[in-house]
């Protein structure tokens, strides 16, 4: 698979959606993840990123234009033990309680399915990292309509066992801007991972669309360690 330049994919992607990358640092040192998002509709952009405990929430910015939270009011991103959880919705929640009562990753989506925004049919993207011991996994899971037909979910998962150094997967809701929206095809794009903290946020958000783009989450974890650094970044202000 060739690897691609996450910056151009962002840069040439003017409405990817929501967005998460996961992967491992050059020095092979920092497990890597950030998650973006994107909004056409007022209520969408209406929103920013709030650390909760060690994790975030998405929360409105104006709460008095709130109109519907179903969708866009949801915890991102949530830590429980060595294991870090990012999805673009309430699945969070699901992954988290599925993994504390000994589910797989896998087994705690099956009661999950895309969101039921008709007629784009958002896919339900999710990751999932470990670093336990000195050692990093990671996995990635899309759930998405049959083809823009909601009569059946199609689930995919891709798991990856000590991942390579400088390299890192990447998916997103949307193939492209459009209506309906198209669902993302494929398995995970390997991307580059480059730079420190600072830079690899600044090279994210620069390149995602200025019109579109609504917060981002990065968070670095020192795989001998567990500690971790995070940088948040809200267009609203």
């Amino acid at each position: 698979m060739q690897m691609l330049k996450l910056a151009e994919e962002l840069n040439n992607n003017a409405y990817p959606g929501r967005g998460i990358v996961i992967g491992r640092t050059a020095d092979g040192k920092k497990a890597v993840t950030a998650y973006f998002i994107m909004g056409r509709s007022s209520n969408s952009r209406n929103r920013i990123f709030a650390e909760e405990g060690q994790g975030i929430r998405t929360q409105a910015f104006d709460p008095s234009k709130l109109e519907d939270p179903s969708l866009i009011i949801y915890a991102p991103v949530r830590v429980l033990g060595d294991e870090t959880i990012v999805t673009n919705g309430d699945q969070t929640d699901t992954v988290y309680d599925g993994r504390a009562n000994g589910l797989t990753f896998e087994q705690s989506l099956r009661c999950r399915e895309f969101e039921p925004d008709g007629p784009n049919y958002t896919p339900r993207i999710s990751g999932i990292m470990q670093v336990k011991d000195g050692v990093y996994h990671y996995a990635m899971s899309i759930l998405k309509s049959n083809n823009g037909d909601p009569s059946g979910c199609n689930r995919y998962t891709y798991t990856y066992e000590n991942p390579k150094a400088g390299e890192g997967r990447f998916i997103h809701t949307y193939m492209h801007d459009g209506n309906p929206l198209p669902s993302f095809e494929g398995e995970p794009k390997l991307v580059e991972i480059d730079g420190d903290i600072d830079r690899f946020t600044e090279m994210v958000w620069t390149n995602l669309n200025e019109e579109n783009k609504v917060s981002l989450f990065v968070r670095f974890i020192d795989i001998a360690t567990g500690e971790y650094e995070t940088r948040i970044i809200n267009k609203n202000n």
